[in-house]
């Protein structure tokens, strides 16, 4: 659980690029949508001539196997694959359900994916993109569960920090999908109603009894239940016993370093690393037993400060991933085990076939419903060394 962090409800800025011919926005087609893809949209394909299969499309609000009529929101001639919205559903599938918020919905309040879709099968969409990214990406067929946690209700009212937009004549709002343009919105739907904006000042949240303080706008998941269920699963994966030494990478304000130091003891030893200085001088005051060096995690690593050996590693990432500097350095450190928590698939599998070219395999996952209503999914992957790696192979 790191410091402040791109993750969801992060905004994204759009790129300004080249035009590579006539534009395409606004043009229809009427298509029946394929697979689910990563990254809230389904795959269809529209004839074109310059593409044998057809051109690739990425549309929103859609559903695998529903027939629909889809409008180009971006692209031209030139590119290879156009996104767009289904505006029009000729045959839904029974998985559709009608929004709850007025919002939701093509070109309308970007912030929720899957309004549209049952809550079931919400979770076995993110399942469905866990396995593929781990095979395409890994090389791996991994079954994947998609589990709820405890704090929203029916998928909404979980979202315990807001940051609001405002339209041109003041009102509260939230932006576009991929756009700056804010549409009004008087009640978010997964908002919870004491949820507060990031503002300066402190606050101290609970986990298990224990008080963990965070800077008032510095990263925290969002979801009342996330907490728990990642520190269970962590523990869970590890199995972490009295005396090993612990890695805690990207470690935030030291959340899974409160329960790690507890679990090895006085005779154990963790060492927590955190890239953002306002969180690592929060793990510092938060971890009176854990030695906390705060600086970019793949400089720590190859500096003599950071530990040459550790029995286990929890990485807990960026959307981005660990990258290879950071996965040779844990490897090189011959843990028995790493707990991988990741909030984006893709970036967890590009990791996981890194690791594994040092011997570690994907050993167990878990998926978790942090994001109900969103395309995003959090994981927690156990990765073990096949044969124990001897310290500083």
């Amino acid at each position: 659980m790191s410091g402040p962090r791109p993750r969801q409800g992060s905004r994204r800025s759009t790129r300004t690029r080249a035009s590579r011919g006539p534009s395409a926005v606004g043009r229809r087609h009427e298509v029946v949508v394929g697979p689910v893809a990563h990254g809230g949209h389904c795959v269809a394909r529209v004839p074109d001539p310059a593409h044998e299969r057809g051109r690739v499309v990425f549309v929103r609000h859609a559903l695998p196997g529903e027939r629909v009529v889809l409008e180009v929101t971006e692209g031209t001639e030139g590119d290879s694959f156009w996104r767009a919205d289904a505006v029009e559903v000729l045959e839904p599938s029974p998985d559709r359900v009608e929004a709850p918020c007025p919002v939701a919905g093509p070109g309308l309040c970007g912030g929720c994916d899957l309004q549209h879709v049952a809550l079931p099968a919400q979770r076995d969409q993110k399942a469905a993109v866990v396995r593929e990214q781990l095979q395409r990406l890994a090389g791996l067929e991994v079954p994947v569960v998609v589990e709820p946690v405890p704090g929203d209700v029916d998928g909404l009212r979980w979202r315990t920090r807001q940051r609001w937009a405002r339209t041109p004549d003041g009102r509260r709002g939230l932006r576009k999908h991929r756009s700056h343009e804010v549409v009004a919105v008087d009640d978010c739907l997964i908002t919870h109603p004491e949820a507060r904006e990031p503002e300066p000042g402190e606050v101290v949240e609970t986990v298990r009894g224990r008080d963990l303080a965070v800077a008032a706008d510095g990263f925290w998941q969002v979801h009342p239940g996330a907490p728990e269920a990642l520190v269970g699963a962590v523990l869970e994966a590890l199995a972490p016993r009295a005396g090993e030494s612990v890695l805690d990478l990207y470690a935030g304000v030291g959340l899974f370093s409160a329960f790690l130091a507890e679990a090895v003891g006085r005779d154990g030893r963790v060492v927590a690393v955190e890239g953002d200085a306002v969180a690592a001088s929060y793990a510092g005051r938060n971890l009176p037993d854990v030695d906390v060096l705060p600086g970019d995690v793949a400089a720590v690593l190859a500096s003599p400060e950071a530990p040459a050996v550790a029995d286990l590693v929890v990485l807990d990432p960026p959307r981005t991933g660990a990258k290879r500097a950071v996965c040779d350095a844990v490897a090189a450190r011959g843990p028995r085990a790493i707990a991988y928590v990741a909030c984006d698939p893709a970036a967890l599998a590009r990791d996981v076939a890194l690791l594994a070219g040092h011997g570690y395999a994907l050993t167990s996952l878990r998926a978790f419903d942090l994001f109900p209503m969103t395309h995003h999914v959090e994981c927690v992957a156990l990765l073990e060394h096949a044969t124990p790696a001897a310290p500083g192979v």
